[in-house]
């Protein structure tokens, strides 16, 4: 099986949290640059890159940034890789919200590392997908530049637990903790059985919509949402 993984340039969390996650699963590779919206260039790279990816075969393609998969309709994306290559496409954004349903989550908090401005664009794409935001609370990474977000996957796995500590509501259903290069995997489980809610990460929401468009199975030992397949 193969999931072909598309990521921005500075990302080095997504891949290693899938391989520990799937390690069954081959992930073909490639980073395309990062862009801020889904403009023109933007879609013009992702043809691009996805015309190179195709070349590896992959059964499904899997474009894992977080902020610029803020797309409407949320199927706007999928279709457009799965025209383009001819397989199965999933973004990370439209997989947040798509698994946040499966979950029976309506209210939500959100934890990410990004800065004010970000956070704001996040919270009216989930509105925007029905989703109630309770809260958003970010690190302020990138609020000097674009340059900054190296610092994204440097910050700890106890680091990101007391953050998403920080920025749960009570009366949420559950959380999402946004970004592929934020080092979640750790952190996640133990905070399902602190709250005993479900938390949902960019990778792993990604990981779970690439499996189902794979026609895999539940993976277990990895929160509720991969567990629940």
């Amino acid at each position: 099986m193969k999931i072909g993984l598309i990521v921005p340039p500075q990302n080095t969390v997504n891949e290693a949290e899938w391989r520990r996650m799937a390690p069954d699963i081959d992930f073909p590779l490639l980073r395309m640059p990062l862009h801020a919206h889904a403009d023109e260039q933007f879609f013009f790279d992702l043809k691009k890159s996805l015309q190179e990816l195709k070349t590896q075969s992959p059964d499904v393609i899997a474009y894992a940034c977080t902020a610029s998969s803020m797309i409407l309709p949320l199927d706007k994306l999928p279709k457009f890789i799965e025209k383009e290559t001819g397989v199965p496409g999933v973004a990370t954004a439209p997989a947040l919200v798509l698994a946040a349903r499966a979950l029976g989550m309506e209210k939500v908090a959100v934890a990410t590392p990004y800065h004010d401005a970000l956070n704001q664009h996040e919270k009216e794409f989930l509105e925007a997908c029905g989703l109630q935001v309770l809260g958003i609370q970010g690190l302020g990474i990138g609020a000097g530049g674009p340059q900054e977000y190296v610092k994204i996957a440097k910050v700890t796995p106890d680091d990101v637990l007391a953050h998403c500590r920080s920025a749960w509501v009570p009366g949420a259903d559950g959380m999402i903790v946004s970004c592929t290069d934020l080092r979640t995997l750790e952190a996640l489980p133990q905070l399902e059985r602190e709250r005993g809610k479900p938390v949902l990460s960019s990778n792993g929401a990604t990981l779970w919509a690439a499996r189902r468009a794979a026609g895999l199975g539940p993976l277990h030992g990895f929160g509720r949402l991969l567990a629940a397949g």
